[in-house]
């Protein structure tokens, strides 16, 4: 395959190399898989130069940051989340980008035919942990409840995504759903109050205005006694009962790999979007217990 410009889509190889890496926000979920793409690289022996650069929660700022690696000539921009890859796939269709930290690339990117890869000079890897399982864990936890409020952003794409696929699946086990969307931090807690109202469980996606909120999120659905289930570990260690997790770290570990192949001549367009490698499940000991909720042995409790 070509690009537009009749070159190969790939990067000229070199003794040395500078990489971006835009990331949306700084939680543990996100600087977890930064590291682990940083750590891969590292791992692969290229001569690698990083400049990174967070955008504090504000999408706008992931275009500044992208710009600015475009004027340094970077070789491949890293982009980690939905809004910093949308920033980077805005701003650049020669550079070649890696996603990570991304549910749903045909949501993020609007791609209506999807099959599997962008075939442009995007690909990277997918944090969208397998939802049907999450709705059974719900089921396994809590099999006497009857409404779940599903709690998310409304600004983030995939948290959308995530909303709909998940509201179908548990459905279709016979509970009744509602979808609580707050727009960013400053309505999170009052959204966060009429979840609790109205739902024995809150499911939560993976989320970054979520994951940045979690403390206000626990304050309420701790003193209200509705449990979450969170879609990562990040959201369950701050508010949450269970997850089903996937390890941010190496999908960032895997994302790196795809880099260095990249780096080394590989055709970006023809890579596929690849999967976290695993999931565990997992739970927060210490919610469980202030709630009152007994976690099946095969679960194991989130450190820290």
């Amino acid at each position: 395959d070509e690009t537009a410009g009749g070159e190969p889509a790939g990067v000229e190889e070199k003794t040395a190399y500078v990489v971006g890496i835009v990331q949306l926000v700084q939680h543990p979920a996100l600087d977890a898989a930064t590291q682990g793409f940083k750590d891969a690289i590292a791992a692969s022996g290229l001569t690698v130069e990083f400049k990174e650069g967070n955008a504090s929660g504000d999408s706008a700022n992931c275009s500044t940051i992208v710009a600015g690696f475009l004027s340094d000539g970077v070789d491949l921009i890293m982009a980690n989340a939905t809004p910093a890859l949308q920033a980077a796939t805005a701003a650049t269709s020669d550079v070649p980008i890696l996603g990570t930290s991304v549910t749903d690339y045909a949501t993020a990117l609007d791609i209506s035919d999807w099959t599997g890869t962008v075939g442009t000079n995007v690909s990277g890897t997918s944090d969208l942990a397998p939802l049907a399982d999450q709705a059974a864990m719900i089921e396994e936890l809590f099999p006497e409840a009857k409404n779940v409020g599903i709690l998310y952003c409304s600004a983030e794409a995939n948290s959308v995504y995530q909303a709909t696929v998940m509201k179908s699946e548990l459905e279709a086990k016979g509970y009744t759903v509602e979808n609580y969307s707050f727009t960013d931090t400053n309505d999170v807690t009052a959204v966060t109050e009429k979840a609790c109202e109205g739902s024995d469980v809150i499911y939560i996606p993976t989320d970054n205005a979520a994951a940045s909120n979690t403390e206000a999120i626990a304050n309420v659905v701790l003193n209200a006694g509705v449990p979450v289930v969170a879609g990562e570990e990040g959201i369950c260690s701050g508010c949450g009962v269970a997850t089903l997790s996937i390890s941010y770290y190496d999908l960032g570990y895997q994302t790196g790999e795809m880099a260095v192949e990249v780096l080394k001549g590989g055709d970006i367009s023809k890579m596929e979007i690849k999967y976290a490698p695993k999931v565990t499940k997992e739970y927060n000991a210490a919610n469980a217990e202030a709630m009152g909720i007994a976690i099946p042995a095969d679960y194991i409790a989130i450190e820290g």
